[in-house]
């Protein structure tokens, strides 16, 4: 009788980690935040609700994605995601610190205004033009998304 009580007692603790283990996940995936790792600083993004953020979140829940950027036009950093997201595009004009989804596979972030037809993403948090010019640097950086 003893061991059945234990095997209950091991089956219940374990159904209680699992679903703890995947609320938080779930939770992870609800936000609308995520991280920007740029060089040495981490910034925060508030993302919009539309069906291009969804998926962004689902790619982040199964781990980073580093995206190599270079710069355009002397007012964005682009580079690719490594896949296709669903477009929602509309004419926009950005500012700095938009993350812009660029036919459906580009990120850009944008540090100088521009109007175009784009799927708008969100846009990095409490950042000045002068804060993100000096974490974006001149030329090719590293972007690293994470789940915030």
């Amino acid at each position: 009788m003893r061991n059945i009580l234990y095997v209950v007692l091991a089956m219940l603790l374990s159904a209680a980690a699992m679903t703890a283990y995947a609320a938080d996940k779930n939770e992870k995936m609800e936000t609308n935040k995520i991280k920007l790792k740029i060089g040495e600083q981490t910034f925060t993004a508030t993302l919009v609700d539309n069906s291009s953020t969804k998926a962004l979140k689902e790619m982040l829940a199964k781990g980073d994605v580093t995206v190599e950027m270079e710069d355009y036009a002397n007012m964005e950093k682009v580079g690719p995601l490594g896949a296709s997201l669903p477009r929602n595009d509309k004419h926009t004009t950005t500012s700095a610190g938009d993350l812009i989804l660029y036919q459906g596979r580009y990120l850009v972030i944008y540090y100088d205004p521009n109007t175009w037809s784009f799927t708008r993403l969100g846009k990095i948090d409490n950042v000045s033009r002068s804060e993100l010019l000096a974490a974006l640097g001149r030329g090719d950086v590293t972007v690293t998304l994470s789940l915030d």
